[in-house]
């Protein structure tokens, strides 16, 4: 996530034109990373993903700089840096997922062995999420393509307001993984009523630190608006992206996001696919064309129909934890 973050914030030096640049091909780098850091989370490794990002960060926003402010390649000198730590990241963990003397790894062997009852039960989980993240993907560059649209100085306030809102999103993305362990231990071993507790005490959690987390982050902005060299118009735009992004993220997202890691870990895998996708495509990119495309309103017309569904996921979910439907599945 830092990566990306520092991709777009140290190419705002070079130019709107730049940070058009970066902005509009992050969605499709981010695959392989998120892949070889998951095989690595699975095996319950998950200092060394931190470790591994600690040192590509650093390799990222040292090159970055060399890039943009030394020799001057604008977005060539992001883009680069960005690959190089990226592919960096993916080989390290990668190696370590074989390593021997780990007590739990990988093996070739394990790998490209058949055990077609174990895979229909992984499938039956991966598959909707695959789904619904594919969806996500198609939809996440049809609103990038949408804001291609809407001029040089549009795509730039976007491109500046992505990074500072991966930055907002911190927080919900941090708890995710605790709701995906918490209610799946508690799933796992049939403790219900353990479930529910965990359930309202990560909820009110992840709703505090969430809200305290946009605050900051939003009074920061106008600092880092400031040394971005973006035009005056798009440095207010930023400002009011980052300000609906971050109101809707705070009380919306730890419902929208966190909660639902917790009922797909609580095995509600179908409901939660059939919600998000047709929420992304019925919400997300519907409203974003209202907005943005039809009534004119740009890209605070495409961040308004973002947050509406984020909403509109969140309200559902909340109503889904409520009516212990959830608790009818059994986990592998």
């Amino acid at each position: 996530m830092f990566v990306g973050i520092a991709d777009t914030f140290v190419v705002s030096f070079s130019g709107e034109a730049d940070v058009s640049g970066v902005s509009l091909v992050t969605s499709f780098n981010t695959v392989p990373i998120f892949l070889f850091t998951a095989l690595c989370r699975s095996i319950g490794k998950t200092n060394v993903t931190m470790n591994v990002s600690i040192v590509a960060n650093i390799i990222n926003v040292v090159g970055n700089c060399i890039g943009v402010f030394a020799l001057k390649m604008g977005a060539a000198g992001v883009a680069w840096p960005s690959l190089i730590s990226r592919v960096l990241s993916a080989v390290a963990v990668t190696v370590y997922c074989f390593r021997k003397r780990n007590t739990v790894r990988y093996r070739l062997a394990d790998v490209f062995a058949w055990d077609g009852g174990l895979l229909k039960k992984v499938m039956g989980i991966a598959l909707p999420n695959g789904v619904e993240n594919g969806v996500h993907q198609l939809v996440k560059v049809a609103l990038s393509s949408m804001v291609a649209l809407f001029g040089t100085y549009q795509i730039a306030a976007n491109g500046v307001a992505q990074s500072i809102w991966s930055l907002a999103s911190i927080m919900g993305l941090a708890m995710a993984p605790v709701y995906t362990t918490v209610i799946g231990q508690c799933m796992g071993a049939r403790k219900i009523d353990a479930a529910n507790f965990y359930f309202k005490k990560l909820n009110r959690i992840t709703l505090v630190l969430s809200i305290l987390w946009n605050a900051l982050v939003f009074a920061i902005t106008p600092l880092i608006v400031r040394y971005s060299a973006i035009s005056p118009e798009a440095k207010e735009l930023v400002i009011w992206l980052v300000l609906i992004n971050n109101i809707f993220n705070g009380l919306a997202y730890p419902f929208a996001g966190s909660l639902g890691n917790g009922l797909r870990a609580a095995g509600d895998m179908k409901f939660t696919m059939i919600i998000s996708i047709t929420l992304t495509i019925a919400a997300r990119l519907f409203f974003s064309a209202l907005f943005g495309l039809w009534l004119g309103w740009g890209v605070i017309g495409v961040a308004i129909g973002m947050s509406i569904d984020l909403v509109f996921r969140g309200a559902i979910f909340i109503r889904r934890l409520k009516s212990q439907k959830w608790t009818q599945f059994q986990l592998i």
